[in-house]
């Protein structure tokens, strides 16, 4: 993709994540936009050597997209895996191979993590993210998420 480039994200962009993220949960319905929590999260990912942000901008220096993703140790594969979350592309961006670069560079940080597989939720009524996520080649599993939350906070 010629007209973006896909970095790391550093401390600087929390304000621009934190705007994509509002974008991406007003669409899902398990999660409420609240900026104070989006900042903590993303400031804690930010200094995990277990986590990465991909962030993407256009040629205004605008963001234009994100993912994000974290290691998980994995029983099943003993060895590391990877959640892949916050894959959000601006309305005006999708369509163009901007959310499978995106994956990309997750994904290629994860290899050279050690992790051999990846993992992701999506909201079941979000047919488009679906049928993203099939032409990508990412299957279905039998696992149904659940939560529970811990702290009110």
């Amino acid at each position: 993709m010629k007209d973006v480039v896909i970095a790391p994200a550093s401390e600087a962009d929390i304000p621009e994540l934190i705007d994509l993220l509002a974008v991406l949960f007003s669409i899902e319905q398990d999660f409420t936009p609240d900026p104070d929590k989006q900042r903590r999260g993303l400031a804690a990912l930010l200094a995990s050597p277990g986590g990465h942000i991909a962030i993407a901008r256009d040629q205004a220096a605008r963001a234009v997209g994100m993912a994000t993703a974290q290691l998980v140790i994995s029983t099943a594969e003993g060895a590391p895996s990877a959640w892949i979350e916050d894959v959000m592309v601006r309305e005006d961006w999708r369509g163009k191979g901007l959310g499978r670069a995106l994956l990309d560079a997750v994904l290629a940080w994860a290899r050279a993590q050690g992790a051999v597989r990846a993992q992701l939720l999506a909201d079941l009524d979000n047919a488009p993210a679906l049928a993203f996520y099939d032409r990508l080649d990412w299957q279905p599993t039998r696992l149904g998420a659940r939560r529970l939350m811990l702290d009110k906070a």
